[in-house]
């Protein structure tokens, strides 16, 4: 796989010899990331300096929960975040004792050196000239090092936002796992990027550079789930019908986050990724629902209430099932060729 400039390109659809295939007895495993940026209303335009960060201090409760768990969270900080001294004082000593860990997400419009328009097409880490994308990238993975003492290895774009040059630069930067693509979903009608064709099962993106794509899972349920791939974005022009076909329990997309999937359906989803024998299952939310009035997912109190019992089901099947946790350096570790 290469993009127009010779590197490696993310958004190329892997083959099924791009596969990682892990150690014996790696069985099924999974992983929390925490999308950790500052807060902003997302029906208005982008803005570098119109949002807040009310909500860090409760970083520590959902850390605290995860710990209770025997999860260790992987917190993926922007750069508004990274700057926050009460995020190091929050998480600084669960990453330093291996009960969380910190990664990468690049916000653009926020995100220094500030040399280009705030537009929607520039939301897009990918959209940038090569040399701004890198300088961007290098700007807040050194702030964030330099933060906690500690290098990220892991890195997701904003809006899922990577493009021809992302590889080059994140590997460049000691980053060994991907985690932008939002597998099978579409974000070309706000410019962005389409992934309704990747597959959830991680793969190389660049061997040679040890550069693995965790893609964040999503899978199909229902009767018809083998046609998901080819039926569920033909039905864009009668949206009306994918909510029919999900109610008949036919068909529904099923992305793992607690924001606007219910409990039931998130259980349906692991059993089918289960069935599917996906490697490892990437759960994903933003971390403004941590706190109520943030986001559309958490409006209020008992919303955020059952934010939290959504992840109690979770993990408690997830145990039952036989799914432990893991973390990007074990992912890293066992995996092979």
């Amino acid at each position: 796989m290469a993009s127009a400039s010779g590197g490696p390109d993310i958004r190329d659809i892997p083959g099924p010899g791009d596969f990682v295939r892990f150690a014996p007895g790696f069985g099924t495993r999974f992983v929390v990331t925490v999308d950790t940026e500052e807060e902003f209303d997302w029906a208005k335009p982008f803005d570098r300096f119109g949002h807040g960060l009310t909500h860090v201090p409760a970083l520590g409760r959902f850390q605290a929960f995860c710990e209770d768990n025997g999860i260790a969270p992987v917190y993926l900080l922007d750069y508004p975040v990274a700057c926050d001294a009460r995020v190091v004082d929050l998480l600084g000593p669960a990453v330093a004792q291996g009960r969380a860990e910190i990664g990468v997400q690049l916000h653009p419009w926020v995100n220094p050196p500030h040399d280009e328009a705030v537009t929607i097409h520039n939301s897009y880490a990918g959209h940038l000239p090569a040399d701004l994308e890198r300088a961007k990238f290098e700007h807040l993975h050194q702030t964030i090092a330099a933060a906690f003492g500690t290098a990220p290895r892991i890195y997701r774009a904003g809006r899922y936002g990577v493009g021809p040059n992302t590889a080059q630069i994140i590997a460049d930067g000691g980053i060994r796992i991907d985690s932008s693509i939002r597998a099978q979903f579409d974000y070309t009608d706000q410019s962005g990027p389409c992934f309704r064709d990747h597959p959830s099962h991680p793969w190389w993106i660049d061997r040679a550079a040890g550069l693995i794509e965790l893609p964040l899972t999503t899978v199909y349920c229902g009767s018809l789930r083998r046609y998901g791939g080819a039926v569920y974005h033909r039905l864009w022009r009668i949206a009306r019908m994918r909510g029919v076909l999900a109610r008949l329990g036919m068909l529904e997309r099923v992305p793992l986050t607690p924001e606007g999937v219910d409990t039931a359906a998130a259980l349906r989803a692991i059993d089918a990724a289960l069935h599917d024998r996906l490697p490892v299952l990437v759960f994903a939310f933003h971390s403004p629902s941590l706190v109520p009035g943030n986001t559309p997912y958490v409006r209020d109190d008992a919303a955020l209430e059952r934010m939290y019992d959504w992840w109690r089901t979770v993990f408690d099947h997830l145990r039952r099932r036989g799914v432990m946790p893991v973390t990007m350096s074990d992912i890293a570790a066992a995996a092979q060729g």
